[in-house]
C-alpha cells in the first residue's frame, strides 16, 4: 500500500493534496554513553549534534558502524569475531540515539500530520521538538507505531525527531546453540541473531530503526488498513471467460478531531465505484465494511507455472460530506482463492488455487539480509530466482520475521505462494532437550515473556500484508506450536477476524499438514544424499524441510574467504579450514570421489557443482515421480542464505547462482521428462492443468567418444497433474555404461517443434565411478554472444559433429573492463551440455549499462571469453 500525492478537481468533488514521504536520509546517531541529556533536550533544534555519526535508517546499529568503517565486514572471513558481542559488552554498548531534522509545516484547519515507524528493534522512546510522543516505552520488533504529530510541529516548519533505541532484553548468550542459549526468544523478535547452524551471531542483535519511517499528511479523517478479500467459487481455468468473483472490502477510518465527521468511504474497481456512508464520532477509530461487489469476468492470479499473475489496483478514498477527499490508500492485489483439502492417499494437506490442485514445490526462506539491509531490487532478484527454479512457494521461516510488503510485492509479481511462520522455533521454544539452553523445556515453552505483545504484534502484521495474493498460509511456528494462550487467539480470533481466507497450520511439520508415519521430527533428511534416495526412500508426504549442500564455485568463495583460507576440505582426514567451519560448511564427503579426488580448490568447487546439480534435480524428480501418490509437496531446506554461509543455497549471498539453482530448475519443470535411476524408467510429469498432447519423446545415449546410440523417438501424451511411465532403458544403460559410464539425453518437443523439456544425465560405470568423465576428450566449443534487446543477450554454444559431448558448461556475464561477474544476472539455463553436432541457445538478462563479455568454461571445454556483439 502506498499513499499517493495528487491534486484533482472533479465536477461536484473537491480533492485536497495528499502527502506521504519516507525519512530515509540525513539521520545522525550517537551511543547512549556519549549523550548526557534527555530526549526533550536532544529533540530541540538548539541541541548540537556535532560529532554524531551519519546513521543508516532504515538499518541497524551494526549497519551504521559498518558504513562508517568502525567495524570490519562481518560477512568476510572471521571478521565477525572482531566485533564486540552485546552479551559481553552489555546492552548500553548498542543502545543508540537517532536524530533526524526534517521540514514539515504545521497544518491549517483540520489537516493532520502523522509519524509512522514500521519497525524498531527492540524498544524505544520517541521525541519531537522537545516533547515525548509515546506515553510509555514502545516494545516489540514487529509492532508498528503511529503518532499524530499535528500539534507537535514547529510553526517555522523546522522539526527535529529523536528516537532512543534499546536492544532486546535478554540479549542471549551466543554459545553456539540454535538461537544461542535460547533466551533471545523471551523477546517478541527474531531468534537467529544469537546464532544458528547456518549463521554466526549478529553482534548488536540487529538493534535499530530497522524498517521504514514515514511522514504523512491527511485531512480530518485518516484512512488506514484497507482490506480486500476475493472469493473465486468453482474450478477455474487460467484461460477463457471467467464466472464472476466476489470482492469483500473494508477499511479503518480514524477521526482525530473533536467534532463528528460524516462522509463516504469508496473504492474503484473495474470502472465501478463502490460506496458506503459513514459517521465518525470525535476521536473514533472505526472499521467500515463495504457492500459486496461482483467482479465480472475477473482476470485471475495464478501461481508461477500455472497461469498469469494478474493484479488489480484499487484506490480507497474517504470523502468528507461526500465532497472532500481527506485521505486515500492504494491497494494492489490479485483475484484468487486458496483452498485446502486432506489427501487420504498421501495422508497430507493438498493445496488448491482457484479450485485447481497445486503440487507444491517450495523453498525455505530465512531473510533477505541478516543485517536487515533490505531493498526492492534485492527482493525482486531473489524472488525471481525462485520463480526461475520453477518453484511455486516460499516458506518464511519462523526464527526470522514476518516479511516486508516489498517481499510480498515481488511474490505477487512472480507468482510465488507464501507460507508465513510466526515467531516461534522448536529449538528456542522448548520442543527438545538441549544442553546448550540456559533454561529447561517447561520454561522455554512459555516464551516469549509478554504474550499480549506477541498477539498485538501478530494482529498488526497480519493487517500489513493480508492483501497480497501470494500470501497463502499462516503457520504458528517452526517445528513447534505457540503456547496455548497465543495459539488459540491466533487461530480462533485474530486470523478469522482480520483475514479468514488462508489456511492456518499450527506448526510447520504438524500432523495436520503431513501425517508423520515415519517417526522423527516430521521433516528432513538434511545434508547430502545418494541421488537414489530421493527416488526410492519415502519421506514425509508434505515435507516442510528437506535439503542438501550448496557450496558455490571458486569465484563465489573468493568474495568472502581470505586467500590463505582457500583450502578445500579433505574428506578422508576430515580436515576443514577454520574459516570454512566458521561459515558452516557441510561436508560433501565421499560424493566427490567418483569424479576423481579433488586436486585443488578450483577442482573441488568444479566437482561440487556436479554434485549440486545432481542433488537438487534428483530431489525434485524423486518427489514429482510420486506426486499425489506419496506426496502433495516439498519445501527445500533451504534455498538462500542471508549471510555468507556454505550450505543450503541455490545462489550465494551476493546473488551469484550455483549449479543447485539450475539442477532444481531442470527437475522442477512444469512438464518434465526424467530418468528413474532405480528401475531405468523414462517418465513424464505434467504439473499443468491441461492434457499435454502430441509430445515427441526422444531418447538417446551418448558414449564418451560422442557416439550417438539412438533409442527411440515416439509421440505420447500426459494427462493433467499426473505422472506417466513411458519405457525402461535399464538394460541398454547397463550395457553402455558398464566400462566408462554414459550420457543419457531425454527431450520432449511439442507439436510446434518447440522444446518443452531437455534433460541430460551423466551416468557412472558399473563401479559407481565417473571414469569416462575423468578420461574425456577435449571439445572445441564455439561461442557466439549477441545483444537481442535492452538487457538481453543470446549466447549460442555450438559443438562440432566429430567432438565428444561438450559437458557441463557454465555461462557467465562479465563486465568487459573489470573482467568481473555482473550480479544479479538471470540465465534461461546454465551448466549445460552440448551434444556432438548440436547447439544450445541461452538467454541472459541483466541491467548492466557497460560493455559486456560472455565467459564460458566447461568440464572438457577450455575457458573462453567473447565480446557481446
Amino acid at each position: 500500500m502506498k499513499k499517493l500525492t495528487w491534486l484533482l478537481l472533479l465536477a461536484g468533488q473537491v480533492t485536497i493534496a495528499q502527502n506521504r514521504y519516507e525519512l530515509n536520509s540525513g539521520w545522525l546517531c550517537s551511543p547512549i554513553g556519549s549523550v548526557k541529556v534527555n530526549g526533550e533536550k536532544i529533540s530541540a533544534s538548539s541541541y548540537s549534534t556535532k560529532g554524531w555519526l551519519p546513521a543508516t535508517v532504515p538499518g541497524t546499529v551494526l549497519t551504521t558502524l559498518l558504513n562508517n568503517k568502525k567495524v570490519p565486514d562481518p560477512f568476510y572471513g572471521m571478521n565477525n569475531e572482531k566485533i564486540p558481542d552485546i552479551y559481553t559488552t552489555g546492552r548500553d554498548h548498542y543502545t543508540y540515539w537517532f536524530v533526524k531534522d526534517f521540514t514539515e509545516k504545521a497544518p491549517q484547519g483540520n489537516e493532520q500530520v502523522w509519524l509512522q515507524l514500521r519497525g524498531v528493534n527492540y524498544s524505544c522512546d520517541v521525541f519531537l521538538n522537545g516533547k515525548k510522543l509515546n506515553s510509555g516505552r514502545h516494545y516489540g520488533m514487529f509492532l508498528r507505531q503511529t503518532y499524530n504529530i499535528t500539534r507537535s510541529l514547529n510553526p517555522t516548519g523546522s522539526n527535529r525527531l529523536a528516537v532512543i533505541v534499546y536492544p532486546v532484553d535478554p540479549v542471549g548468550n551466543p554459545n553456539g546453540g540454535q538461537g544461542g542459549d535460547g533466551t533471545i526468544a523471551r523477546n517478541v523478535s527474531h531468534q537467529y541473531v544469537a546464532g544458528w547452524d547456518w549463521i554466526q551471531p549478529m553482534r548488536d542483535r540487529n538493534t535499530g530503526i530497522w524498517d521504514k519511517v514515514y511522514i504523512e499528511r491527511t485531512g480530518s479523517v485518516n484512512l488506514k488498513n484497507p482490506h480486500i478479500i476475493t472469493q473465486v467459487p468453482g474450478v477455474r481455468s487460467p484461460n477463457g471467460l471467467q464466472e464472476p468473483a466476489q470482492i469483500i472490502a473494508s477499511a479503518e477510518l480514524e477521526n482525530p478531531t473533536d467534532t463528528k465527521k460524516e462522509g463516504v468511504l469508496q473504492y474503484k474497481l473495474d470502472g465501478q465505484t463502490i460506496k458506503q456512508n459513514v459517521t465518525l464520532e470525535p476521536g473514533a477509530v472505526k472499521e467500515v465494511k463495504m457492500p459486496v461487489f461482483q467482479l465480472n469476468n475477473p482476470k485471475l492470479w495464478w501461481p508461477a507455472g500455472y497461469g498469469a499473475q494478474n493484479l488489480y489496483t484499487i484506490r480507497f478514498q474517504f470523502l468528507e460530506n461526500g465532497e472532500t477527499v481527506t485521505d486515500e490508500e492504494q491497494v494492489i492485489t490479485g483475484v484468487r482463492e486458496i483452498q485446502t483439502a486432506w489427501n487420504p492417499t498421501t495422508r497430507s494437506k493438498q493445496i488448491a488455487v482457484n479450485g485447481q490442485k497445486i503440487f507444491i514445490k517450495g523453498g525455505n526462506w530465512i531473510i533477505s539480509d541478516a543485517m536487515l539491509r533490505f531493498s526492492d531490487q534485492r527482493y525482486d532478484a531473489e524472488v525471481r530466482y525462485h520463480r526461475d527454479m520453477n518453484l511455486n512457494l516460499i516458506r518464511v521461516w519462523g526464527g526470522a520475521l514476518l516479511e516486508r510488503p516489498e517481499f510480498f510485492n515481488a511474490c505477487d509479481k512472480y507468482g510465488l505462494l507464501v507460507m508465513q511462520d510466526f515467531w516461534m522455533s522448536g529449538d528456542c521454544n522448548g520442543r527438545w532437550v538441549d544442553p546448550m539452553k540456559s533454561e529447561d523445556q517447561w520454561t522455554r515453552r512459555k516464551y516469549p515473556n509478554d504474550h499480549a505483545l506477541f498477539l498485538r504484534s501478530a494482529a498488526d502484521q497480519v493487517k500489513m500484508v493480508r492483501n497480497h495474493p501470494s500470501l497463502a498460509m499462516w503457520c504458528g511456528g517452526n517445528e513447534i506450536t505457540p503456547p496455548q494462550d497465543i495459539l488459540m487467539p491466533l487461530k480462533d480470533s485474530i486470523l478469522p477476524a482480520l483475514d479468514g481466507t488462508r489456511w492456518f497450520v499450527d506448526y510447520s511439520n504438524s500432523d495436520e499438514m503431513s501425517y508423520n508415519f515415519l517417526g522423527g521430527n516430521g521433516d528432513g533428511p538434511y545434508g547430502i544424499q545418494n541421488p537414489l534416495t530421493f527416488w526410492e526412500h519415502r519421506t514425509y508426504p508434505f515435507n516442510s524441510e528437506v535439503g542438501s549442500v550448496g557450496v558455490g564455485d571458486y569465484a563465489s568463495l573468493q568474495r568472502f574467504i581470505p586467500p590463505r583460507n582457500m583450502q578445500f576440505p579433505q574428506y578422508a582426514s576430515k580436515q576443514v579450514d577454520s574459516v570454512w567451519e566458521y561459515h558452516k560448511y557441510i561436508g560433501y564427503n565421499e560424493h566427490l570421489d567418483p569424479y576423481g579426488a579433488p586436486k585443488d580448490i578450483f577442482d573441488f568447487t568444479r566437482k561440487a557443482q556436479l554434485v549440486n546439480y545432481d542433488q537438487y534435480r534428483a530431489l525434485a524428480e524423486g518427489f514429482s515421480n510420486r506426486m499425489w501418490d506419496w506426496y502433495t509437496g516439498f519445501i527445500i531446506w533451504k534455498t538462500q542464505n542471508p549471510w555468507t554461509a556454505l550450505r543450503g543455497q541455490m545462489y550465494d549471498y551476493y546473488l551469484d547462482p550455483n549449479a543447485c539453482l539450475f539442477g532444481l530448475r531442470a527437475g522442477s519443470e512444469p512438464v518434465h521428462v526424467m530418468y528413474n535411476p532405480t528401475d531405468g524408467m523414462v517418465t513424464i510429469v505434467n504439473n499443468s492443468f491441461a492434457v499435454q498432447r502430441d509430445l515427441m519423446l526422444s531418447v538417446r545415449f551418448y558414449e564418451m567418444s560422442g557416439k550417438d546410440s539412438f533409442v527411440t523417438q515416439v509421440f505420447t501424451y500426459v494427462e493433467p497433474s499426473s505422472v506417466k511411465r513411458i519405457l525402461s532403458v535399464k538394460e541398454l544403460k547397463e550395457k553402455l555404461a558398464k566400462d566408462m559410464g554414459v550420457f543419457l539425453s531425454l527431450q520432449l518437443v511439442d507439436e510446434k517443434k518447440q522444446v518443452v523439456s531437455d534433460n541430460f544425465y551423466w551416468l557412472p560405470d558399473e563401479s559407481g565411478a565417473y571414469s569416462g568423465l575423468q578420461a574425456m576428450g577435449h571439445a572445441a566449443l564455439k561461442v557466439k554472444a549477441s545483444s537481442i534487446g535492452k538487457g538481453k543477450v543470446q549466447v549460442t554454444l555450438t559443438n562440432a559433429g566429430n567432438n565428444p559431448v561438450a559437458f557441463f558448461n557454465r555461462i557467465t556475464l562479465l563486465d568487459a573492463k573489470k573482467k568481473e561477474r555482473i550480479l544479479p544476472v538471470f540465465y534461461s539455463d546454465n551448466y549445460v551440455s552440448v551434444v556432438p553436432g548440436g547447439d544450445r541457445k541461452i538467454v541472459v538478462e541483466h541491467d548492466h549499462t557497460g560493455q559486456l563479455l560472455i565467459g564460458v568454461e566447461g568440464w572438457n571445454v577450455s575457458p573462453v571469453e567473447v565480446p557481446v556483439e
